[in-house]
């Protein structure tokens, strides 16, 4: 159903952002990690998809990639003033950093 949504409207972040997550559900990296990239280049503004993106990657072993995409997620969520999803990003920063 979602890449049917997707068929219609490519940037449909809800849609897209479900899909990432059911790849992630599914330990499909690959594909969790190309509609994650998707999602943020179409929305760079959807900060649950930074947040969600750092979490799948932590989960692959990849915690560098992590640091890089919870920096852009807390830059994003700054932006658009998301204190709850800033304070979830810093904790797992500073968590899977060592900080």
């Amino acid at each position: 159903m979602l890449t049917e949504i997707l068929a219609m409207n490519p940037k449909d972040a809800f849609a897209r952002y479900g899909l990432a997550m059911e790849y992630a559900g599914r330990d499909d990296f690959h594909d969790a990690f190309a509609q994650f990239e998707l999602l943020l280049e179409a929305n760079p503004d959807y900060v649950p998809g930074y947040q969600m993106y750092a979490q799948t990657l932590v989960k692959a072993g990849r915690t560098e990639d992590a640091i890089i995409q919870l920096n852009r997620g807390i830059d994003c969520a700054l932006r658009v003033e998301n204190q709850h999803a800033l304070g979830e990003m810093t904790a797992l920063l500073e968590e899977i950093s060592g900080t």
